[in-house]
């Protein structure tokens, strides 16, 4: 599931629906200290890892460079309706979307109990997921 995921998302990049800074072969953004299937106490403390690529606040312009975005709730990037325009025009703010234009590594969120979603997104400087997209796997967390 993981690989055909990473493929769709290359392919919508390659047709040119995609509008972000490229991105280097093998760059990851993944959750440092949540797991898929975690159950946790809000506030909720989520860690973002990058490997790969280097971490700078939105609106700087450094090669193989991004900001953090949390997508909380939502389908999978690639999956969303809104996807083919976030993709070319960048990241909505709202509920779902979640940015981190100040170069953070990490957020407390309020989230009421039940089950929720999160993933992370890499954004370049104008909040445009990369070509192709650097995510995480979508995890899936309990909040007692």
């Amino acid at each position: 599931m993981k690989h055909l995921f990473a493929a769709a998302l290359i392919a919508i990049a390659s047709q040119g629906v995609a509008g972000g800074a490229p991105s280097p072969e093998g760059a990851e953004v993944y959750f440092v200290n949540l797991s898929d299937g975690d159950t946790v106490q809000s506030p909720v403390l989520v860690q973002f890892g990058l490997s790969g690529m280097g971490v700078a606040p939105a609106g700087t312009e450094v090669e193989n460079t991004g900001h953090h975005h949390i997508f909380i709730n939502r389908p999978p990037l690639g999956e969303g309706a809104e996807d083919a325009d976030l993709l070319e025009n960048g990241v909505p703010t709202d509920d779902n979307h979640r940015h981190f234009g100040g170069g953070q590594t990490e957020v407390t969120l309020e989230l009421p109990a039940g089950t929720h979603t999160l993933q992370l997104v890499l954004g370049d400087e104008f909040h445009v997921p990369h070509t192709p997209p650097v995510v995480s796997e979508v995890i899936t967390i309990t909040v007692n």
